[in-house]
């Protein structure tokens, strides 16, 4: 069974629910790939890099209701056994990060590349939105740093996440994450351990039966 998982490596419920993801499939027994999908919370552009709790008042009014998203989102990660360090977090367009994810996937390190931009924004206080930052994230990995800074500065797969980035449009993903199962089912949200593992059956039931 293929899994697409359509996020963005800024959005902590992406982040909290690729862990529940990880932990489900450690415990299913069934075969299953996963594809990394983008989808951007914020197109527009960044002109700096703001620290992430002021963009966030600025978005939905003011401090304090910021500061009360954050704290339960914090809570629920912790949860799930994730630091999220909003203190240091700093907002950014993924356009590029999305690139290096696709570039990792070539290279057979798209989950550790994920796991790794997470970790970079969250908790390490990283502006992925930066090519120098992206190409010394993917060296963290064993990537080859200065090779993926290239590939950045070029024009490769600019139109290619472009596309994908309509295609979730198209398909009226409007938030993430979402998990697409076996190409036609959705499953929204950072779901509980528990009810990831039922979708999983229940398709691989369902496919089953229709072969």
């Amino acid at each position: 069974m293929e899994i697409e998982i359509y996020a963005d490596v800024i959005c902590p419920w992406c982040y909290i629910g690729k862990r529940r993801l990880d932990e489900a499939l450690a415990r299913y027994e069934g075969e299953v790939t996963v594809r990394y999908r983008p989808f951007q919370l914020d197109p527009s552009p960044v002109p700096e890099p703001l620290p992430l709790v002021q963009a966030l008042a600025g978005k939905f009014g003011g401090t304090e209701r910021a500061q009360q998203m954050v704290a339960h989102v914090t809570q629920v990660a912790a949860a799930d056994g994730l630091r999220l360090d909003y203190d240091r977090a700093v907002i950014a367009n993924t356009f590029d990060a999305h690139r290096l994810v696709s570039y990792a996937t070539d290279h057979g390190r798209a989950a550790e590349m994920v796991e790794a931009l997470y970790q970079a924004h969250f908790n390490e206080g990283v502006d992925v939105g930066s090519r120098e930052a992206l190409a010394a994230v993917a060296g963290g990995i064993g990537l080859d740093a200065a090779d993926v800074r290239r590939f950045l500065d070029s024009d490769e797969r600019v139109t290619d996440i472009a596309a994908e980035l309509a295609a979730a449009r198209d398909l009226g993903i409007t938030s993430v994450p979402t998990f697409v199962l076996a190409g036609k089912y959705a499953v929204s949200g950072a779901q509980e351990v528990q009810t990831l593992l039922a979708a999983l059956s229940e398709v691989e039931q369902r496919e089953a039966a229709a072969h």
